[in-house]
């Protein structure tokens, strides 16, 4: 728990911030038929933002191998691809262009290509099949499709009738179609839609969150005030350098998240560009190995260490040959990190151990809905964080009424930066978002009395066994923290007499063999009897999971590998 002169000290500048001339001033206006906060200060739309990095003379924003790009030949970039798509392809405003690619250089010249045009961005998973392709090319009714060579050949045996555009051949030409050209100028309004972001469950098909150019913004400015908070805090309480920070050099950031995830896309593309960071691009599946070697030779500084990503890096065998010293900052998202798995990312990253960090959120709420960093997140490792400025949360219990803080239910999200819809599913789209706007999340947690966020589960995760609630959250970091476990997930199977009984699936440690007993006993020591799993399979095969590191359970029930759980 944060002291409670802490937590009064963040009442206190939150409230200052936001208020009246405070450096994240709110005012409430009407969106989308709700009067909502909004920054006073903002910018308008993504090209607004995209225009003042013009300014950036001898800044890299992308590297990828040796092609280095600066922020003005970015925009130069940009330019004329926006003119060629505009020109060769009729692209216009509200007009799809379909981008199915691995993290390419081309990705973010294309995003900002089209969303410069007043066009969409529909965001294709690299990972899809062949018919999961197909799907996404007809539900987002696309006029181009960006693709990279091997994913459009897969995409070849489909019924898409749609133009294609192989990045590997054909994407320098549009690069060097207008030289001399100049950014669109079509009109965007803040609630004009900007990207198409496909997210699913274990039944049914990908439903496409449509975010805004207010939501993308919103993403950006969200996360710059919760950095003015958190800074204002930590300077009253002596845990802030002022002279550091004054002089703290460029983020260069590892592009690991997949660009059509919002890790990869608005919290990588857009947040990186808007803060003026660098993006180092390592095309390709993960490989530890080759991110160890990308950390040092390009002094990398952020680290998004989702789902599997971080615990790979930091027991790879090549850890201690690489200088790791510029990371300064490890981030978690997608999923909550157990306090096993933030304890291996402080002993792999010392320069960032008092500076981890983790956010929460969905590309249905588009920005960010709570996170924190530093002391805050390393004297309460199971928490999330902090409700972000601007954002307002309500947890409600099944008859949909809010609860008393502290009490656990369904998260409800409200704000100016969530979704726009569902693309083409407005059935859906009602059953999400309310008439007032509040946001049913489909996650379990509690807002504690000191404001922290905690997520305990899906609500399609919970356990019901014998009338008890289990949530798999707690079981798993249980096991996280015993030495011979690398990682677990644990669901509920069914159960004649029990309705529900509690499945661990474990892998352990190279070479470990813990018993299920010893593991049972383990969990026992700390959790209620009927918590203790009483159905176990310990497997050497590291656990399934999506591009956003969350392990799918779907996957381990027996469903088709390539069905995503978002």
């Amino acid at each position: 728990m944060p002291d409670s002169n802490r937590t009064s000290i963040r009442a206190r500048v939150r409230e200052q911030a936001e208020g009246p001339g405070g450096l994240c001033e709110l005012v409430r206006e009407p969106v989308l038929g709700q009067e909502l906060p909004v920054f006073k200060n903002r910018k308008r739309s993504l090209r607004e933002l995209l225009e003042e990095t013009a300014g950036r003379e001898g800044v890299e924003y992308l590297v990828e191998g040796d092609r280095r790009i600066t922020y003005p030949e970015h925009v130069r970039l940009v330019a004329s691809v926006a003119a060629a798509l505009r020109d060769e392809y009729g692209i216009g405003k509200g007009d799809r262009v379909a981008i199915l690619a691995a993290n390419c250089a081309a990705w973010p010249i294309a995003f900002w290509a089209t969303v410069s045009l007043g066009g969409i961005v529909a965001a294709l998973n690299g990972m899809w099949t062949a018919d999961e392709i197909a799907y996404g090319v007809t539900d987002s009714a696309p006029k181009l499709l960006i693709g990279d060579r091997k994913r459009l050949a897969q995409a070849a045996g489909t019924s898409i009738d749609v133009p294609t555009l192989e990045i590997e051949s054909e994407f320098a030409r549009l690069e060097s179609y207008a030289p001399d050209a100049s950014l669109p100028d079509v009109p965007i309004a803040e609630d004009d839609p900007a990207t198409i972001l496909y997210t699913s469950g274990t039944t049914g098909r990908p439903k496409g969150a449509v975010g805004t150019h207010r939501g993308l913004i919103g993403f950006v400015d969200g996360t710059k005030a919760t950095a003015t908070v958190n800074f204002l805090v930590d300077m009253e309480t002596g845990d802030a350098d002022p002279a550091a920070a004054a002089n703290r050099p460029q983020t260069v950031a590892l592009a690991a998240s997949p660009m059509f995830h919002l890790s990869g896309l608005y919290a990588t593309i857009v947040l990186q560009l808007a803060f003026g960071g660098k993006l180092v691009i390592r095309p390709g599946r993960f490989d530890p190995g080759e991110v160890l070697k990308l950390i040092e030779r390009e002094r990398i500084t952020l680290f998004s260490a989702l789902g599997a990503m971080g615990p790979r890096v930091a027991e790879h065998p090549d850890l201690l040959k690489r200088d790791l010293s510029s990371v300064t900052n490890v981030g978690f998202g997608g999923a909550p990190a157990s306090p096993a798995i933030q304890e291996r990312m402080r002993k792999a990253f010392p320069n960032a151990s008092q500076n981890l960090g983790i956010g929460y959120g969905s590309s249905e709420t588009v920005a960010v809905v709570a996170s924190f960093t530093g002391r805050d997140y390393l004297e309460n490792p199971e928490a999330t964080g902090y409700v972000a400025v601007g954002m307002e949360v309500q947890i409600r219990d099944d008859e949909g009424r809010e609860v008393p803080p502290g009490t656990e239910g369904r998260i409800f999200v409200r704000s100016a930066w969530s979704m726009l819809e569902y693309w083409g599913k407005p059935d859906a789209t009602a059953e999400t978002i309310g008439a007032d706007r509040f946001l049913d999340t489909g996650d379990i947690g509690r807002v504690a009395e000191d404001g922290l966020v905690y997520i305990n589960a899906r609500a399609r995760d919970m356990i019901l066994r014998n009338a008890e609630n289990i949530y798999p959250v707690e079981i798993e970091y249980r096991l996280d923290k015993h030495p011979r476990v690398r990682e677990s997930a644990v669901y509920g199977v069914e159960h004649e007499q029990w309705g529900q009984e509690v499945k661990a699936v474990v892998v352990p440690e190279p070479g470990e063999a813990p018993s299920p007993e010893e593991l049972g006993a383990w969990c026992g020591e700390t959790l209620a009897a009927y918590k203790v799993p009483t159905a176990w399979e310990i497997r050497t095969e590291p656990l399934p999971r999506n591009p956003a590191g969350k392990v799918l359970k779907n996957v381990l029930q027996g469903a088709p590998a390539n069905v995503v759980d978002e």
